[in-house]
């Protein structure tokens, strides 16, 4: 499953995960029931930054055919729900109506009924997830232009707009105005008056 951009709720879900401690939960996960393999699924999922609905849950434990099988579809889903009830997991919201619902594990460690410590992510896991994260968030977040930037920038407008009408106003003093230097010249000091108004006011 390829790699997306995250929304910012996505991306609070998935840091909720990473950040929590061990949760206790009144179901087993025991290695070889559905509960853990779907758990331990979803966890691999979570660390690759994706959110998996039950159709890529099955493909990726049971293969392509079975995400043909709409029995077993609804077998799984109601183990999902049953693993919701008892905060293994959360479902997040659908982004279109017909979209499967997609999964989360709230947290990579839980203390089960049985009183073991499940662990689905190691630590070294988890810290990678985080740089992951982080580095997905950096490149959503656009970078603020330095203050040296900013004053260049708004310079050379200025210089622009002060060239291109001292050019228009050159034009029209002449016996004969020079309409070749005239239109081109008030064009470019009209957009670059527009130009320098929009990136003050964002300023």
């Amino acid at each position: 499953m390829s790699q997306r951009r995250l929304t910012p709720s996505e991306a609070q879900v998935l840091q909720q995960s990473l950040d929590a401690v061990s949760k206790i939960v009144d179901i087993r996960l025991r290695e070889g029931e559905y509960q853990y393999s779907l758990a331990k699924a979803i966890a691999s999922f979570q660390l690759e930054l994706n959110f998996p609905d039950v159709k890529d849950l099955i493909k990726r434990l049971y293969g392509e055919a079975m995400t043909e099988d709409i029995q077993f579809i609804r077998k799984i889903q109601t183990i999902l729900k049953k693993m919701e009830r008892r905060n293994i997991v959360s479902i997040l919201p659908k982004k279109k109506p017909w979209d499967l619902q997609r999964y989360a594990l709230l947290s990579f460690k839980f203390e089960d009924v049985d009183r073991n410590l499940v662990i689905f992510a190691t630590d070294e896991q988890i810290a990678q997830a985080q740089y992951l994260l982080n580095s997905s968030l950096s490149q959503i977040e656009s970078p603020k232009a330095s203050p040296a930037f900013f004053r260049v920038k708004a310079l050379t407008l200025v210089c622009m707009v002060i060239t291109a009408y001292a050019l228009s106003l050159w034009a029209l003093s002449l016996k004969i105005i020079e309409i070749v230097v005239f239109i081109p010249a008030f064009s470019i000091a009209v957009v670059c008056s527009l130009v320098l108004g929009r990136f003050l006011s964002r300023r």
